[in-house]
Parts: C-alpha cells; structure tokens; sequence
C-alpha cells in the first residue's frame, strides 16, 4: 500500500458573526472616512463626527481603531494597493525583461503605465493627496508604506531595463548601481519585477528610470488632483503625455 506525502490544505476557519460584523463596520468607518476626506481633506477626518453618522458613541468606535492615526494608516495602506492594482493591469507582457531583449514596445509601455497612474489619481484625487500630498502634521505613515510605494512603481522596473540612458542621465544611473549594491532590499526588488541581479547594468538603468519616473508623475499629475492646472488652457493628459516621450528620449526607450 502506498501512502501520500502531501498533507492536504485545512480547511479555512469560517468566520463568526462577531468577526463578519466587526469586518463589516470597520468597512463603513473607512468608507465614511473616505467620504470626508474627498469634502474636507484630510483635516476633515474626524472620528467622532464618524462615530455619530455610524451611530455609535465615540468609546465604541474606538474598539475598531485606536486612533484617528490608526485609520489614516488603513486608508493611507488601501489607496497605495488601490493604485498599484490599476498599473499591475496594464497589460506589458511584450517589454523586456533581460538583458539583450529587444522587445518592442517599451516607449509604450510607459504611456500605458503613466496613464493607469493619472486615471486612478483623477478619479480619486483625495486619496492620491493622501498619499502623496503635504504630509499630515504628526502623521508618521507605518514602515510597510515604502512597500506599498514600490508595488505601485515596480510595473516600471522592466519597462526602463530595456532603455539605454543618454549621456545626460549616466551620471545618475551611476549612483543608483551603489544604491542596488549598498541595499539588498533594493536589489531583490529590482531583480523581483525585471530578473536581473544588481550586478547587471540594465538593474540600475531600470532602477533609474523608475525612481525618475516618479517625479515625473507627481508633478503632474500631483498638480492636477490639487487643481492647480485649472484656466491655463492645455489639457493635462497632453502634458503629461509629452513629460513621458521626454523621459522616453532620456532612455531611447523604442
């Protein structure tokens, strides 16, 4: 007789109607959060004006955040995996990922992703402030943001391995390959999204285009969620498009 090595998955502990009941109410506190930060921003969170809309007394809200910092954090956490599922979707399969691929596409690669990163921000430009507006006074965001910040800029990483940096840029992809060696937490990231270890150039020209991009994208499209470009007469989506193709030229992206 022979018997199986492999020990079956257990089956999931259903939950109770205590545990469904307390999901389902800290759900509707962020959703009323949310609510005022779009009226009000972030000044306009206030637990107590939640607890009264939810209708409970300020104590019991308590019991499903400690703090008014414990539920900008969840809402901080849910805006970044929020963005960075819409950019994961860009469909890029046909980008390079390795070292000598010659795969088209990587100029429209990074339209593709930019767009994803515009669309997300103007759809919900209060939760783009969030995240990346004028930090809020005495707000420290938890250590797994840097996380969550770099699953929304990974889709970039093999996008700009392919690239090949003007003159211009080399300086700067120069000291980012000391930053793939110094950090390995940097490097495994990196070689996650392209394949490549951090002794291959194309890591630190795919580090530096990403960390290049970011910039390039928050100004943008950071002035627009906060309505600074109202009455200048262009459209944002073109200034942004012709930010991308100059950042594109920078790393003869084809």
């Amino acid at each position: 007789m022979t018997t199986s090595s492999s020990t079956p998955n257990p089956t999931p502990r259903a939950r109770t109607p205590r545990e469904r009941y307390r999901e389902q109410t800290r759900a509707e506190i962020k959703q009323i959060a949310v609510g005022q930060l779009a009226t009000g921003g972030v000044e306009g969170v206030a637990l107590l004006r939640i607890a009264k809309e939810i209708g409970m007394s300020g104590p019991a809200l308590y019991r499903y955040f400690a703090s008014r910092d414990d539920l900008l954090t969840e809402l901080v956490v849910d805006a970044y995996q929020s963005v960075a599922a819409d950019i994961q979707a860009v469909d890029n399969s046909d980008v390079g990922t390795s070292v000598g691929d010659n795969s088209p596409g990587g100029r429209t690669a990074l339209h593709a992703l930019a767009t994803a990163f515009r669309d997300w921000a103007v759809a919900q430009p209060h939760l783009y402030l969030l995240i990346q507006g004028t930090p809020v006074p005495g707000f420290r965001p938890p250590d797994e943001t840097v996380a969550h910040a770099r699953a929304v800029l990974g889709p970039f990483l093999p996008v700009f391995a392919e690239g090949r940096p003007s003159s211009s840029v080399e300086p700067l992809v120069a000291e980012f390959s000391r930053w793939l060696r110094d950090d390995t937490a940097v490097a495994a990231w990196v070689e996650q999204w392209t394949g490549l270890p951090p002794e291959e150039p194309a890591a630190a020209v795919a580090l530096t285009g990403a960390i290049t991009a970011w910039p390039q994208l928050h100004g943008t499209v950071g002035l627009e969620a906060a309505g600074q470009f109202a009455g200048m007469g262009h459209r944002p989506a073109t200034l942004l498009a012709a930010q991308v193709d100059m950042l594109a030229d920078a790393f003869q992206l084809p």
